[in-house]
């Protein structure tokens, strides 16, 4: 028997990111055209990512969202890791512009313009981000959708690329020392590439069917502790998750004289326990007699 866990259509938040990923690469620009630093000029390109990013999840979610059908029987949650692999690809393609802008400068030093405003604008870009970074990371963990979670992370990312960029910026300016612009942009480039790696790391494990976490696990194991006894086992337990879904199917056995319907309570029990420990979790039991030596054949770790 199985449970199946309402799909959340998440992708309004979405839409505040790609709102907030406009606003913010205006921003930037125009403190990259006022100034002509590239290290605020790496930002803004960070900044564009974000943008595209935002817009893959929004389309991520919106198909996550949908029910099962006749091809996806199971539901379409995993199109959450998709987006996030897209997005760690984005940010890898952002960071090798960055780094190629940056050598250019290096061999061609400007002197900075402006520098004053520039940094007001481009700090009041990066109080937007932060802000919603906040949000997009809490409803991130709310929902368990890696998607938002990882949009959130990835503008947190850009709050600290860009405080990291505006220090650079200042020091340029007090000190004189042009090439420290294009350097600073180039520390920036690894920094983004580090979190693209990370993404698409995270997002391969989902894809890969990744059991529970160790906490999850124990929730579940603490439910079917309590159950163990006076005939009554459980083995061959699997779990995986799949975007903010959670899934668990188990074997309960069960003395072979029970009725059907006695063994179909107690699994209807179990279920309803399982699913108060772990949130928008899937439940499938599997009856077998306990005195029938053919319900152990379980399943081998590798």
């Amino acid at each position: 028997m199985t449970t199946r866990t309402s799909r959340r259509d998440l992708s309004a938040f979405a839409v505040l990111s790609i709102v907030t990923a406009i606003v913010v690469i205006g921003l930037k620009l125009i403190a990259w055209r006022i100034t002509g630093s590239v290290g605020l000029l790496s930002d803004a390109l960070e900044s564009l990512v974000n943008l595209v990013a935002a817009v893959g999840a929004f389309v991520a979610l919106r198909v996550a969202a949908k029910p099962p059908d006749r091809g996806h029987n199971f539901g379409h949650t995993k199109a959450e890791y998709f987006s996030a692999v897209f997005e760690g690809v984005m940010i890898v393609v952002a960071a090798v512009a960055i780094i190629v802008t940056a050598v250019d400068r290096l061999v061609n030093p400007r002197e900075l313009e402006e520098v004053g405003v520039g940094l007001a604008i481009s700090i009041g870009a990066t109080v937007v981000n932060a802000v919603v970074g906040w949000v997009l990371i809490r409803a991130g963990r709310r929902h368990r959708s890696v998607t938002l979670e990882a949009d959130g992370k990835h503008l947190m990312t850009d709050v600290w690329t860009t405080i990291g960029v505006v220090v650079g910026v200042f020091l340029v300016a007090a000190t004189g020392w042009l090439p420290l612009d294009p350097l600073i942009a180039i520390a920036v480039a690894i920094n983004i590439l580090v979190v693209g790696g990370r993404l698409v790391w995270r997002s391969g494990a989902g894809l890969m069917d990744s059991a529970l976490p160790d906490d999850e696990r124990a929730a579940i194991d603490g439910v079917l502790d309590r159950h163990r006894g006076d005939g009554i086992d459980f083995h061959d337990i699997r779990t995986r998750e799949a975007g903010h879904e959670r899934f668990v199917q188990l074997h309960m056995l069960v003395p072979g004289d029970w009725s059907v319907q006695r063994a179909h309570d107690l699994a209807e029990q179990i279920e309803d326990e399982l699913r108060a420990v772990v949130e928008d979790l899937t439940v499938t039991v599997h009856v077998e007699p306990i005195n029938d030596p053919r319900a152990y054949e379980d399943w081998r770790l590798e």
